[in-house]
């Protein structure tokens, strides 16, 4: 099933396999984000974490992901959250 992002804010998606690969976990990142259960999602080969309203949590964020080993868009990317809000966005792997 796709994940919605949200318009207006940033969306951080990373392929599944990866994070697990680096041995991270919702713990960890919930020390870098205060984080809803609906702000962390997972869905087939895909997480979505967001939206993500703080400047400084995305930035931790993406720090953590690379110093963890996580290389930014093959392993994970920003989706910025800059459209409209009447267009509805979705997210999910493609099969191989």
């Amino acid at each position: 099933m796709p994940l919605s992002l949200t318009a207006g804010a940033p969306t951080i998606i990373v392929r599944r396999e990866a994070f697990e690969r680096t041995g991270l976990s919702r713990e960890a990142i919930d020390r870098a984000l205060v984080l809803t259960p609906d702000e962390f999602r997972v869905e087939r080969d895909l997480i979505a974490i967001g939206p993500i309203y703080s400047d400084d949590g995305l930035t931790a964020l993406v720090q953590l992901f690379e110093a963890s080993g996580l290389s930014y868009f093959e392993d994970f990317f920003e989706m910025s959250g800059n459209w409209p809000e009447w267009l509805a966005l979705f997210s999910m792997s493609r099969a191989d």
